[in-house]
């Protein structure tokens, strides 16, 4: 292992040094809601700009945030929303995202984020599961979201909030809803185990689940993040869609710090280095495609950045970057459901690029454990779970899934790591069914969902094939019922279905028929293994991007 290279008696030094850092984190936590933090910066910050949506010209300070959604706050309880009221938002990078959220924090109801990619299917399924009695939804987003079939039974048209131009004056605009509201303090009664998010996450069983965050969970996480800088930073870039929870992470790491918020319309590989010279940005979550991509162009790595999160690297390739770039570089384990997991702390610095995750985070329990059910030994692989203070209270509406994934207080994230006698961690490999695209996580199984409703199909399965570009592009192997033989199943057909109802990130590019799918004896099971162990995974393929066979 890399850590090797440090002395042994110094690197159990750095450890000690470390695990006593996280634990004095731990005692210096005070608990806040996610409406205290943004009124308390309003006063320790006022005039400082808070986010600049650089793209669209949109930028507030820490004072106007805080008046802002107190106005959307008033005018969206005019309207009718209470505490625990779920309200959807499909919404691109925009100022009125953020100010939505802070000001649904302040009223104790939940922003429910929707994908601006999703199609009509996805969109209703998300509002019929929360019951979502709201929404806010974009101009640009507007036609897809009146498409939706059947119309959510929760959500009555009337209370459909357009962010945007209407075309008809009977649409409910929100410049409507907050122009007589008052930006006055918005009295109710908070608590930080109050749900603020019901996040959707791809899961392995069909459609997405929606994550139960809270507030202790969103002040949780952003103290983890804030906590993991050597010093505050002024100036934080994010280049994700606002609706997933990296970004939301990021504006709170930045209240945390009393810093600025660069908000980038989305994430470009193109753009992003510009972006992070332009605005003289010191701290962003770097992607690993775009670091490659500085090296092998030979990009002269004159920036302002002093640290980044590089999420699951090679150690070349930090190397690399580090000395490029003079940036520190910091990894971790995380998801959606539990914030940080591990993180390679400041102290552990020197170790940035020994490939290793780091050690549990402030506020997390780790053990790795066997399929089995037993502990899992030193230095083998098991599963990770995960316990501890404010990570998710559950997937909504979802108790076979709550049944599965927890074992009492402790979450099991599916996840393989090992971990060494001193406590450092390394992620392995997933024991979840997933295609990781550019960036966006795929449920194999909700692709395989869509596909399996042509009548001609006996069965599918979706496999990751590795692209340079996208990390992964989607695969199906298709099986046709009997009596239906390729010549007479077009492949643009399949196509046509899955564009018409998943999001376009999901629809697959390559497809491929086979006689059979391999399955076990024992259970019929798909062994997808075995579709992945071909030499050459793209031939007698059919590429939906070039439009012809391979």
């Amino acid at each position: 292992m890399v850590l090797e290279k440090v002395a042994e008696t110094q690197l159990q030094q750095l450890v000690a040094k470390a695990f006593r850092k996280v634990e004095e984190l731990e005692s210096a936590y005070e608990t806040i809601t996610i409406a205290e933090l943004v009124s308390m910066r309003a006063r320790t910050h006022s005039s400082t700009p808070a986010i600049d949506v650089f793209d669209r010209g949109e930028r507030a300070t820490y004072s106007e945030m805080d008046r802002l959604s107190n106005k959307y706050a008033h005018g969206l309880r005019a309207l009718g929303v209470r505490k625990r009221d779920r309200i959807g938002v499909m919404l691109p990078n925009r100022i009125e995202f953020p100010v939505l959220w802070f000001a649904i924090a302040k009223l104790g109801a939940v922003m429910v984020p929707i994908n601006m990619r999703y199609t009509p299917r996805e969109i209703e399924y998300v509002l019929n599961d929360t019951q979502a009695k709201f929404a806010v939804v974009d101009e640009a987003a507007w036609s897809v979201f009146a498409a939706v079939e059947p119309w959510p039974k929760d959500l009555t048209k009337d209370r459909v909030i357009l962010v945007g131009q209407p075309s008809d004056q009977t649409t409910t605009t929100l410049d409507a809803v907050v122009e007589a509201a008052k930006d006055s303090l918005v009295e109710e009664d908070i608590r930080p185990d109050d749900l603020l998010n019901i996040q959707y996450t791809s899961g392995t069983t069909g459609f997405p689940k929606g994550c139960m965050l809270t507030h202790e969970y969103w002040s949780v996480r952003s103290y983890q993040a804030a906590c993991s800088e050597v010093q505050p930073y002024q100036r934080y870039l994010s280049a994700q869609p606002f609706f997933y929870g990296d970004p939301q992470e990021h504006l709170l790491r930045s209240y945390r710090q009393g810093g600025t918020l660069y908000l980038a319309p989305q994430l470009s590989s193109t753009r992003f280095i510009g972006w992070v010279k332009k605005h003289r940005i010191e701290w962003c979550q770097f992607p690993e495609l775009i670091g490659r991509q500085a090296e092998a162009c030979g990009e002269d790595g004159a920036t302002c950045l002093k640290q980044t999160l590089n999420w699951g690297w090679s150690p070349d390739l930090v190397r690399q970057f580090r000395n490029r770039f003079g940036a520190r570089t910091q990894d971790a384990y995380g998801m959606t459901e539990i914030g940080y997991a591990t993180q390679m702390t400041t102290e552990l610095g020197e170790l940035a690029d020994s490939g290793s995750v780091g050690i549990r985070a402030p506020f997390r329990a780790l053990r790795l454990m066997n399929e089995d059910g037993s502990a899992t030994p030193v230095g083998h692989v098991g599963e990770l779970w995960v316990k501890g203070r404010g990570i998710l209270k559950g997937y909504w509406n979802k108790p076979e899934a709550n049944a599965d994934l927890f074992e009492g207080e402790w979450f099991k994230t599916g996840d393989l790591l090992r971990c060494d006698e001193l406590g450092f961690h390394w992620l392995v490999g997933r024991t979840k069914d997933m295609i990781r695209r550019s960036n966006e996580n795929i449920a194999a199984r909700e692709v395989e969902a869509v596909i399996r409703e042509l009548p001609e199909i006996a069965d599918v399965a979706a496999v990751p094939v590795r692209d340079v570009k996208r990390g992964e592009e989607v695969k199906i192997y298709v099986e046709l019922r009997e009596g239906v033989t390729t010549d007479k199943m077009d492949v643009e057909r399949i196509l046509k279905h899955a564009r018409a109802n998943l999001a376009v990130f999901k629809v697959p590019r390559y497809v491929a028929f086979i006689p059979a799918l391999p399955r076990t004896s024992s259970s019929s099971k798909v062994l997808k293994r075995e579709l992945m162990a071909v030499s050459d995974p793209l031939a007698g393929t059919y590429d939906a991007e070039t439009m012809r066979w391979r």
